[in-house]
């Protein structure tokens, strides 16, 4: 587990760099990632080359973590070591009254797995200092086992033996020390880092000298041997044909993809396999018509608003996606997908499925939210519970339709359900809820029956 003590201490480039410099030894290596966020998981894939998997027990129950480390480190072929990035500080977790402090913290996901911790210090402004912030997360909670750390933005040799000669004295192993180098800066902008699949060369550059620094400044064979000190886990490995019933047809979905729709996680898409659908990725900035036979549509988060002049000029494949809607076909969209279905998104016309206007927001929404559904919809019948997280910085008009897609607070629903369609800014991880699936997968399998059936 790859912790800090707090944000921006750089974590997801250590991590991402050990992710890159153990593959580059010849190793296979799961890359996972604690909490709900979709963008370091893409640059884990294009380090380790296998998808990058969350790790989440409000998203999806603490009982899955363990079978869903295994998932990942199994499939698509057995790995050697897996590496978990961490989220926000070793013990920040979810602020929601229905939970414990901590809940859905590095430290609580270490604690699941018996993970040893590998904590990442922004020493840029300390010295001997560095000892007691040290010593304070090792012995904070018992059961998180700090197993070393890494020394990151080190100025000097002379500042590396300060900091190396106070934590000998602390007792607890540096096994590595990172320079400061301004040239690796990762660019972000509204809601952190620019997703991988958007820089395409310059990310992978970025990933591959990133490599370079940490095999060249962390000591590989230490971090190796604390990850085998890791005990044996006593799960099973998530396995998404146990989880659902596959429908029949074999009905064809199209998932947005591309760089404007980046925000997906790994699972949902094997769900929909697993439930009997054949999942085809289709690149909205791109691709000008959806599929021949396209049953239903799934479009998940991402950033549309940095590309809505594009997305605006396809014109013909915002009018596929507006005929499929208006002849019934299941229609599930989160976040990003919900700008793509209203009317207009910067007042640039998208495809008009919705009647609802969206714009950038000078607020940053952003928390766990726990929901029940408003209505019977393609996704979920009316009083299904779920826990999904926001995250986003635009704004609907109007926030929600009549009745709606889901409650979770006092000031009214929220979103779309209407028709075949379903359109929010929840984000959801299917794997907690895999009915979901089912349900959307059934529903597409029926559409498709009907239309068979009426030729």
């Amino acid at each position: 587990m790859i912790a800090a003590p707090s944000s921006n201490a750089g974590k997801t480039s250590v991590a991402t760099g050990l992710l890159a410099a153990l593959t580059a030894r010849g190793l296979t290596v799961s890359p996972h990632k604690v909490g709900p966020d979709y963008i370091d998981p893409g640059y884990h894939g294009l380090a380790a080359g296998r998808p990058g998997r969350n790790l989440d027990p409000w998203l999806v129950g603490e009982e899955r973590i363990a079978p869903l480390l295994l998932r990942g480190a199994l499939h698509p072929r057995p790995a050697d070591v897996a590496v978990i990035e961490g989220v926000m500080g070793l013990f920040d977790g979810a602020t929601h009254p229905s939970v414990e402090p901590g809940f859905s913290s590095t430290a609580h996901v270490a604690g699941l797995l018996r993970a040893p911790v590998l904590l990442v210090v922004d020493a840029s402004s300390q010295a001997r200092s560095v000892a007691a912030l040290v010593h304070g997360f090792a012995t904070f909670d018992p059961g998180v086992r700090l197993g070393g750390v890494v020394l990151n933005r080190v100025g000097s040799d002379r500042h590396e033996a300060i900091l190396r000669d106070a934590l000998a004295a602390a007792g607890v192993p540096v096994l590595g020390a990172v320079r400061r180098m301004e040239q690796l800066h990762t660019p972000s902008r509204h809601l952190g880092l620019i997703p991988a699949a958007e820089r395409s060369d310059a990310a992978l550059a970025t990933v591959r000298r990133l490599g370079e620094v940490v095999a060249a400044s962390v000591d590989l064979d230490a971090v190796l041997a604390l990850a085998r000190s890791a005990p044996p886990l006593d799960a099973v490995p998530w396995d998404p044909a146990a989880e659902v019933a596959p429908a029949p047809g074999r009905p064809r979905i199209a998932v947005a993809g591309g760089p404007a729709f980046t925000f997906g996680y790994t699972e949902n898409t094997e769900l929909l396999e697993a439930a009997g659908a054949e999942v085809v990725v289709v690149d909205p900035l791109r691709d000008e018509h959806l599929p021949p036979g396209t049953a239903g549509l799934v479009v998940g988060g991402g950033f549309p608003e940095v590309h809505a002049a594009e997305l605006s000029a396809n014109a013909s494949l915002r009018a596929d996606v507006a005929a499929l809607a208006a002849r019934g076909a299941p229609v599930a969209a989160e976040c990003a997908g919900l700008l793509y279905l209203g009317r207009e998104l910067e007042g640039l016309p998208m495809c008009g499925v919705l009647d609802v206007a969206t714009a950038m927001s000078p607020r940053l929404t952003l928390g766990y939210r726990a929901a029940v559904a408003v209505t019977d919809s393609v996704l979920a019948p009316a009083g299904t519970r779920v826990r999904g997280h926001e995250f986003h910085r635009t704004h609907a008009d109007p926030p929600a339709g009549a009745p709606g897609a889901w409650r979770w607070s006092a000031t009214g629903p929220e979103g779309f359900a209407t028709g075949g369609v379903h359109a929010s800014y929840l984000h959801l991880h299917w794997a907690g809820s895999p009915q979901l699936a089912s349900r959307f997968v059934t529903a597409c399998a029926r559409r498709s029956e009907n239309v068979r059936a009426h030729r």
